[in-house]
């Protein structure tokens, strides 16, 4: 999908959209957009004329198509409610980004001037400077239209693509926000390259998307970035470099795990990198500590944070970011063989700590702790893992936010100010000593899972920070925001725009 910038008098387009305010249509107030205003007039009062004739009040999500407007080059005008101008919060304008895009795919227009970006939430961060509003708006204006745009059909016999479907939006700007809107389209067009990413391998089936298949696709991207190697660990140098946890998961599976390690070199050598680590169960069925059968499918999304590895080295790759990066990825599936561990059964972990599996089904700490402990080699600045943890997070935070959990201040700051700014949120829940203690067991240096004391993504977290205490570190519990359910099930790409926000930061680019 092409993204394209304009200022100066709106050229001829096959659609204008226009964002219409419900308060501001009432009485004798005039529409508070500059642009409906001067549209108005030269069209000698005819969009006046529609708004007293209550064809559209401006209701939130409410949609308007108009064919040939007099006065009015472009061959049509989309009008697209935005509810009251007292509450535009960011809520409200996805909704209407939403509606704007249904309306233009339902009435298949294959181009269109947008306005939306324009309309700047009350509740964007209001300390930024306007430049900085209006980069962080249209990037996420242009992230909700390749979202709303994405199809996956691959294995569909039938598919149906649409017959005029949308390529190209152009964002329609005063001189003063052009650069900032030059620069948002560069870099969102990047990141939505690396979600699509995510979601197309997060989406694939287990019996497709294996941990071979993971590893030959970090191998397939390698050949498509030129300052990106890419190395495999098979189950021989795991057994060697004492992953017992790592191992312990793989054994009740027929398919043999694998350590895909990704490098995105593009800085000096002597500048730390930023390590990326993703949890990549290709399919989890719990192991003997086997899940519910109800919506067991969507366990082939328990790979998703392997995923968005994938997806933020590809934004880093396709934007040249001037940064080291490190993906490391243990992939494998959590299966019931007649090998799979047990629960009492004990593992030893490559940094020496022996682990008491008391339920397979917390087995994506077990596979993660070996590879942060083996991420300290690359001796980085700062350490990520991302992870669909625990169901513990979903219950703390739901579907909105991914959670936090750090032992960084600084890190968690500047974390939070990528959420804040992305649109992709996070919320921030402890990592206090006091939960330390639910990890204790009778038989081995530290459990797998704490004692039936609520705060499971946080103990998940305690458990991974036995094994980062020399390093600068976050985990990111994506359970609740990795893919959605029902009707519209699916993987969403999170947190890679989150992640690509944060990176760009670094290198003082956004």
């Amino acid at each position: 999908m092409e993204f394209k910038t304009l200022t100066g008098d709106l050229i001829t387009s096959p659609c204008l959209v226009l964002g219409i305010f419900e308060d501001e249509l009432k009485g004798d107030a005039k529409p508070q957009s500059d642009l409906v205003q001067q549209l108005d007039r030269a069209g000698n009062g005819w969009l006046t004329s529609l708004f007293n004739q209550g064809d559209i009040t401006g209701e939130l999500e409410q949609t308007l198509l108009l064919q040939k407007v007099p006065g009015i080059a472009s061959e049509r005008i989309l009008l697209v409610g935005c509810g009251k101008t007292t509450k535009f919060k960011l809520y409200n304008a996805r909704k209407a980004i939403t509606a704007a895009i249904q309306a233009l795919k339902k009435h298949r227009i294959p181009a269109a001037t947008w306005t939306l970006h324009q309309h700047l939430p009350q509740d964007l961060s209001k300390d930024l400077a306007q430049d900085k509003k209006i980069y962080n708006w249209v990037w996420e204006n242009l992230l909700r239209i390749r979202d709303l745009n994405y199809r996956f059909e691959r294995f569909k016999s039938e598919a149906k693509p649409p017959k005029r479907p949308l390529t190209e939006i152009t964002f329609w700007n005063d001189i003063a926000a052009q650069d900032a809107t030059l620069k948002a389209i560069q870099h969102g067009q990047a990141t939505a390259n690396g979600v699509q990413l995510t979601k197309d391998l997060a989406n694939l089936p287990g019996n497709i998307c294996t941990p071979t298949y993971l590893a030959e696709q970090a191998q397939t991207l390698a050949t498509e970035i030129p300052k990106l190697q890419v190395n495999i660990l098979e189950k021989p140098e795991l057994e060697k470099l004492g992953m017992g946890a790592f191992l312990g998961v793989a054994q009740g599976s027929r398919q043999d795990p694998k350590l895909i390690l990704m490098e995105y070199r593009n800085a000096d050598s002597a500048t730390k990198p930023v390590v990326l680590v993703g949890k990549g169960i290709t399919f989890d069925s719990g192991g003997v500590s086997l899940k519910p059968g109800d919506a067991m499918d969507e366990m082939k999304f328990d790979m998703s944070g392997a995923a968005s590895v994938f997806g933020t080295i590809k934004a880093c790759s396709d934007l040249q970011l001037p940064i080291n990066l490190i993906g490391i990825v243990p992939a494998t599936e959590n299966m019931p063989g007649d090998n799979a561990i047990k629960p009492g059964d004990i593992l030893t972990s490559m940094s020496g700590t022996t682990i008491e599996v008391l339920n397979t089904d917390a087995e994506g700490r077990l596979i993660l702790c070996d590879a942060l402990t083996y991420s300290a080699k690359f001796n980085p600045d700062v350490v990520i893992d991302i992870a669909t943890l625990t169901g513990a997070c979903v219950v703390a935070l739901g579907h909105h936010p991914s959670g936090l959990l750090t032992n960084d201040d600084d890190l968690a700051a500047k974390l939070m100010e990528a959420s804040n700014n992305s649109g992709d949120r996070l919320w921030q829940l402890p990592l206090w000593e006091d939960y330390s203690p639910q990890m204790k067991s009778n038989f081995a240096d530290i459990a797998n899972i704490g004692e039936r004391m609520g705060g499971g993504a946080i103990t998940a977290a305690s458990f991974l920070a036995h094994f980062t205490k020399k390093l600068r570190w976050a985990h990111l519990d994506i359970a609740g925001t990795a893919w959605l359910s029902g009707a519209k099930k699916g993987a969403t790409g999170r947190p890679v725009p989150l992640l690509t926000y944060y990176l760009l930061q670094r290198c003082n680019l956004n």
